[in-house]
Parts: structure tokens; sequence; C-alpha cells
């Protein structure tokens, strides 16, 4: 029983009231890494499977939603360009962060990586930053690969802008496949077994070294593995390359090789 000493003398009914109770800090959830993802409003599946990868002592991932329009089209994609910076400060507000990734493929190529990079770095200086697009460039080179097949969900003008960046950066794109779906609200309902299917069909095209399937919204990584093993040849979609990327950029370098060849890997 309490002493009367301990009641609050404010308080008739007799509970205690005891404050400034000692305590210790350690490092928190994030210990070793402290990673923000900036996720489009219309976004289903980045943290889905950012917290199937992202799963491991001391490392978190912190999100903040952009504005954006379903709809994706060049003009909806560059419209996000002066909604980053804002979007950026609303991730952990003066707590330090170790990576800031930008969560749309088609949006990064739109833009332009280095100014993705730029408007992060307007609410959060120096840091480093990645997008699905250069986590994509990074896997690449770490698989070796420069002749790449490409799966995504878009529209034929966004798909235009989709080969054109990537071959503008000295890859091939030996062939390249779409399911025409301009809705990110469609899209992130295609099911694993077509998205699976598609990208072994154009992972066996000859000549091909490595599969990547572009979207954020677009689900792969449980079955990376499953596709790599039926292909012989390494595969990554946006989110698997933008979480390894992210990881990576952290300076964490566990292995997880049950999320494919990638994760066995560090940047060249």
């Amino acid at each position: 029983m309490a002493d009367a000493a301990d009641a609050d003398p404010k308080n008739g009914s007799g509970v205690v009231n005891r404050t400034g109770m000692p305590f210790r800090l350690d490092g928190g959830v994030a210990e070793r890494a402290r990673i923000g993802v900036i996720v489009l409003a219309s976004d289903h599946t980045i943290e889905h499977e950012f917290r199937q990868i992202i799963d491991m002592p001391g490392v978190a991932f912190y999100v903040a939603r952009i504005r954006n329009d379903p709809s994706i089209t060049p003009e909806t994609l560059a419209a996000m360009e002066s909604r980053i910076a804002p979007t950026t400060d609303l991730i952990l507000p003066g707590m330090g962060l170790d990576v800031v990734a930008y969560g749309c493929t088609s949006a990064s190529m739109v833009l332009g990586e280095q100014t993705v990079f730029d408007r992060i770095r307007e609410a959060r200086p120096g840091v480093a930053c990645t997008t699905p697009v250069t986590a994509a460039f990074a896997a690449f080179n770490a698989f070796g690969a420069r002749n790449i097949a490409v799966l995504t969900p878009y529209r034929d003008d966004v798909n235009q802008q989709v080969r054109s960046y990537i071959e503008a950066r000295g890859y091939r794109v030996s062939v390249f496949g779409s399911f025409n779906e301009e809705n990110d609200n469609v899209a992130a309902r295609i099911d694993l077994e077509s998205i699976r299917s598609a990208a072994v069909e154009l992972g066996r095209v000859s000549g091909v070294d490595a599969v990547f399937v572009s979207c954020t919204g677009i689900r792969l990584a449980t079955v990376v593995r499953e596709v790599e093993e039926e292909l012989g040849k390494p595969v990554t979609s946006s989110n698997h390359a933008m979480a390894w990327h992210s990881l990576r950029l952290a300076g964490i370098y566990d292995l997880q090789p049950q999320f494919g060849r990638l994760f066995t890997l560090s940047p060249p």
C-alpha cells in the first residue's frame, strides 16, 4: 500500500502520482540504421515488401506519403517534384537519417535522379539518397549485367521514357514487356503468378543478362529466388533493388539469400 505522502494531494482518490521516474536510453529500434522512405499516396506495395526484407535487429525504416495522381503519365509524375522536400521533412523531424529513398521508379526517370536527390537534400542536407532506378543500376552493376529484360505495368509513352533512360546509362534493353496499365490501384493487384510468368518469359530471351521488374506497386520480393532458379539469371524489381541499396548505403551488409542473388552482394 502506498504511503500517504505518495498520494497526489489534489486527488482525493489516493491515486499515486510519481513523476521524474529514472530511465536509461538505448539505440532504439534503429540503433544500426534509420532509413526514410517517400511512398506514393497511391502505392499499395512498398511498405509490404520493405517489411518483408528489412526484418533485422537494429534496422528500421520510416515512411511519409507524397501526394500523387494514381494515373501514371509523364505529366502527373513530373508534378511531384515540388512535393518531395516537404514530404521528406515529415520523416522523423529532428532525427538523423542514414538514407532517404524516393519510391517512384517512373518519376525518378521523368524528373531525373539528381533532381530527386536535390529536392530530398533541401530537407535533409548531405543525406545518402536512392531511387528505384538508382538502385536498379547499382544492382545491374553488382550482377555484371548489361543486357536487361524490363517488365513494367505502364502505358506506352511512359515505357518509352523508361527504355530511353536505361539505355542512355549504357545498358541495353534486350526485351521489353508491359501490362499496359496506367492506374496504380489496378497495377498493385496484378497477381504474383502473372508477374512471375511474365518475368520468366522475358528472361528466357536469348542474350538477356538480368530481369528488372519496374514499378514500386508491383510485387516480386517473395518469388525472386524462385524466378532466378528457373532462369539461371539474376532478377530484381523496384522495391527489391531499393530495399537492398538502402541497406547497403546505410552500411548494413547482412546476407539474405532467401531474397535472391542480389542480397548476397554489395555494390561494386
